[in-house]
């Protein structure tokens, strides 16, 4: 496992690098790849972020400028806030196993690069890319824009549990560049189109609760987002809802992909380890944040949910 230091003499000696991001990109994967770019080309590195077909309105202006051209063939490749290489997109995956350096913060990780470094601890990955660019240089207003959309967005705009000292020390540094910081919190935490608004109402007026009304599972068929017309930029974040109704420490939203392919979110208090639950399923993440995929029709994928929270709540009542 490499040292921050070790991360950025390691990336001194690249060139000709090309960037991956997750699949369903967040602000984190997003904010670390586009600030990694900036800061690898300001030591005069070529370098690109690998194309992204799931990004939506809000991420997408940090990324565009970075994309890699048609005909780009990398000699090194980096990954960033991805814990695992089934959470690449379609288009990444030639670069199974050619990935030179991985660079995450999820305890879930699984040290697929032929070099790693990982911050478990750390709200974001954005607070580990602060660390590593600090070390090539100064952090420059292009680095830090999208390093704020990282640590703002993996904390709820710092309203997370997993918010430090730590994270707001970094905002705070990021902000003293001169960053249009107001901005980045207005769109992301203060603006919501209709058509969200509507999936989010949809959302409530379908949700179950169980375990003594402290576990909630909210759902988002297809056909929910289909009868309002939600783009994806609509449905972004929408695992942020269930953790904010009074009473419950387990929200789980259900997100319908394909027909009877559900990606599980869940966010979850101290009573209950996110990233066991999904483990059961298949997946991780965080203690209090962790995905998972699973299939088949809503009804057995529900109580499939809550048979892995039963199994890892011992109060757990169903």
């Amino acid at each position: 496992m490499l040292t921050v230091s070790e991360t950025a003499e390691a990336l001194r000696t690249f060139d000709n690098i090309l960037i991956l991001t997750h699949i369903r990109p967040d602000g984190d994967t997003v904010g670390c790849a586009a600030a990694l770019c900036a800061g690898l080309r300001a030591l005069g590195k070529t370098a690109y972020l690998l194309p992204n077909p799931g990004l939506t309105d809000t991420t997408a202006p940090y990324f565009i400028s970075y994309a890699a051209p048609d005909g780009f063939f990398p000699d090194k490749v980096v990954s960033t806030d991805i814990a695992t290489v089934g959470l690449f997109p379609d288009n990444a995956k030639p670069y199974i196993g050619r990935v030179d350096l991985a660079i995450d913060h999820h305890p879930s990780f699984e040290h697929f690069g032929k070099a790693n470094i990982v911050r478990p601890e750390a709200a974001a990955c954005g607070e580990l890319m602060y660390d590593i660019l600090a070390a090539l240089g100064p952090i420059t207003p292009e680095m830090a824009l999208p390093l704020y959309v990282a640590v703002s967005t993996d904390t709820g705009c710092f309203a997370y549990a997993n918010t430090t000292p730590q994270t707001h020390a970094v905002a705070a540094a990021l902000m003293q560049t001169g960053i249009d910081y107001k901005t980045v919190n207005k769109v992301f935490f203060r603006t919501k189109t209709r058509k969200r608004m509507q999936l989010e109402g949809a959302m409530l007026d379908s949700m179950e609760f169980y375990d003594r009304d402290r576990v909630a599972i909210l759902s988002v068929p297809i056909s929910l987002m289909e009868r309002v017309q939600a783009t994806e930029s609509d449905a972004e974040d929408l695992s942020a809802l269930g953790g904010q109704i009074q009473g419950v420490d387990c929200a789980v939203t259900m997100r319908e992909l394909q027909p009877d392919v559900w990606k599980l979110s869940l966010r979850t208090g101290d009573r209950v380890n996110a990233t066991e639950v999904c483990r059961v399923m298949g997946g991780g993440g965080h203690r209090a944040a962790a995905g998972a995929t699973i299939e088949g029709p809503w009804a057995d994928c529900r109580d499939r949910v809550l048979a892995a929270i039963a199994q890892n709540v011992p109060d757990f009542t169903r």
